[in-house]
C-alpha cells in the first residue's frame, strides 16, 4: 500500500495533506471497521489485516481502537464515511484507489470475499468515483475465485442450464428486493444496499445469459 496511505499521522495543520490528516485517519478506521462487520461478524484476521494495511502510530493505538470498536457495531453510515474521504481528494487521486485496495485486503483476510463485502466495496468505489474496471481489477488481484463473477453472484456454475439460472436469478431478486428491506423496517443504509444488490443481480443475469447465448452462437 502506498506510504501516504499507510503512514498515518494524528497531528493536523494547514500544510498537512489530506491523507495525513486526523479526519482522513478516523474516516478510514471507521470504514474499515464497518467493512469487517458487513458479513455479520468481525473476525480477528480482519482486525489483523487492518493493522497491517493501515499502520497506526503506537502512541495512538488506543484512540484508533476506540474509533474501530464504535464503528464496527453495525454497518450503518458506511456511505457517509466514504463520502467524507472522497470529498478530501480531487477525482482520480491515487489515494482513493489505495484505500479501496486496502479494504479488499481486509475483506479477504477471513479466507473469502462475501457477497455483502462485494456490495460494500462496489458502493465505496462508486462513491470514490472509481471506474468499474478498476474495482474489477482489484477484485481479480485479491479474490482467487473471481473467474466467473456472474456465476458467483447468482450461485450457479458456468455450465448451469439457462432456465435453471433464470429461476435462481428471479428467486434472488425477490428475496433481495428493496421493498422487503422497507417492509422489515430496516434503516436507509440497508435499503440502499438492497438496491445495489438487486442491480448487481440483474447485471449478473444479463452477463450470464450473454455468456450462454454467445457460446451457442459459437457452436452453430
Amino acid at each position: 500500500m502506498a506510504d501516504r496511505v499507510a503512514a498515518f499521522l494524528w497531528t493536523n495543520h494547514p500544510a498537512t495533506p489530506p491523507e495525513r490528516s486526523v479526519a482522513f485517519t478516523i474516516a478510514v478506521i471507521a470504514l474499515g471497521a464497518k467493512l469487517a462487520k458487513v458479513d455479520g461478524a468481525v473476525a480477528r484476521s480482519e482486525v489483523s489485516a487492518f493493522r497491517r494495511v493501515f499502520i497506526i502510530p503506537r502512541s495512538e493505538e488506543k484512540n484508533a481502537a476506540r474509533v474501530f470498536d464504535l464503528a464496527r457495531q453495525d454497518v450503518a453510515g458506511f456511505d457517509a464515511w466514504a463520502r467524507r474521504i472522497a470529498a478530501m481528494f480531487k477525482p482520480g487521486d491515487p489515494v482513493l484507489l489505495d484505500v479501496v485496495e486496502g479494504l479488499f485486503v481486509i475483506a479477504v483476510a477471513d479466507g473469502r470475499l462475501h457477497e455483502a463485502e462485494i456490495l460494500f466495496l462496489d458502493e465505496v468505489g462508486r462513491i470514490f468515483g472509481l471506474e468499474p474496471r478498476q474495482i474489477a481489477d482489484l477484485r481479480r488481484r485479491h479474490d482467487p475465485r473471481s473467474d466467473c463473477p456472474p456465476c458467483e453472484l447468482l450461485g450457479v456454475t458456468p455450465d448451469t442450464p439457462l432456465p435453471e439460472a433464470r429461476k435462481r436469478w428471479r428467486q434472488l431478486v425477490r428475496e433481495n428486493h428493496p421493498d422487503h428491506a422497507i417492509g422489515r423496517g430496516l434503516p436507509a443504509e440497508a435499503v440502499r444496499l438492497a438496491e445495489v444488490r438487486t442491480r448487481r443481480l440483474n447485471e449478473a443475469w444479463e452477463r450470464f445469459r450473454a455468456m450462454h447465448e454467445g457460446g451457442r452462437q459459437g457452436l452453430a
